[in-house]
């Protein structure tokens, strides 16, 4: 059982690791928006190459449809030479077919340019989808980010909080202070000892003093004998 309890912590110490390794999410989050608008501008320039080629196919196409215009004109022009006798008939007739297989060619232009137009249109479309996407998701990640930065702060300013409050339970404070008021107590009452001790022995050394003084004796015995000197001793008579 305490084998794999054991493992279990090892697991867990593991997994605590694992997880403190992480790298941050808000670089995380900036070097995605960092991608987002590499990739915006990279679409960005592909619209503009597109586009460019769609008004290319659209002026090709609008230019063959003049020029097949042009040969169907000119088909019909040589034609009624032939038939007025300004020109031979004979090279009327050829002139005029050439200038029928010129304007199928034309025709054949216009058709592939309006394919192509149509094509790179479409692609155009699919680009302009494309960049309103990833400018939704650069939007969106910068949202996301100001809050994530906000969050970061409040449980950055939490997290020192509780783990002030944590440091103050865990260094027993109260305890802490019981410590020191018993001992104040004792210091106060270490102080009175030695001040009863210091009143004791004053008191004792009064006595002591008292008792072996001779000044007042002394005193009193010269008195009585300057008494007897000038007959005033009272007591004698």
């Amino acid at each position: 059982m305490n084998i794999f309890k054991r493992l279990f912590k090892i697991g867990e110490a593991e997994a605590n690791s694992a997880i403190d390794k992480m790298e941050d999410p808000i670089k995380l989050t900036e070097q995605g928006i960092r991608d987002l608008k590499l990739d915006l501008e990279k679409n960005l320039e592909a619209l503009a190459q597109v586009k460019a080629l769609a008004i290319r196919a659209k002026n090709d196409q609008e230019e063959y449809l003049d020029k097949k215009e042009d040969y169907h004109n000119k088909a019909i022009l040589i034609l009624k030479k032939g038939q007025s006798g300004d020109m031979d008939k004979t090279e009327s007739d050829r002139l005029a077919r050439e200038a029928l297989v010129k304007k199928e060619e034309a025709q054949k232009h216009v058709e592939r340019s309006e394919e192509e137009a149509k094509k790179f249109n479409e692609n155009v479309a699919q680009l302009e989808r494309n960049i309103q996407t990833i400018k939704s998701n650069i939007s969106n990640w910068e949202n996301e980010l100001r809050t994530l930065k906000a969050r970061v702060k409040v449980s950055n300013a939490t997290k020192s909080l509780n783990k002030q409050m944590a440091e103050i339970d865990s260094s027993s404070t109260v305890s802490m202070l019981e410590r020191m008021k018993e001992k104040v107590a004792q210091e106060e009452a270490l102080a009175e000892a030695y001040g009863d001790i210091a009143g004791a022995s004053k008191s004792i050394d009064d006595e002591l003093e008292k008792a072996a003084s001779t000044t007042e004796a002394k005193a009193e015995d010269d008195l009585s004998k300057l008494k007897d000197q000038l007959g005033l001793n009272d007591d004698k008579k």
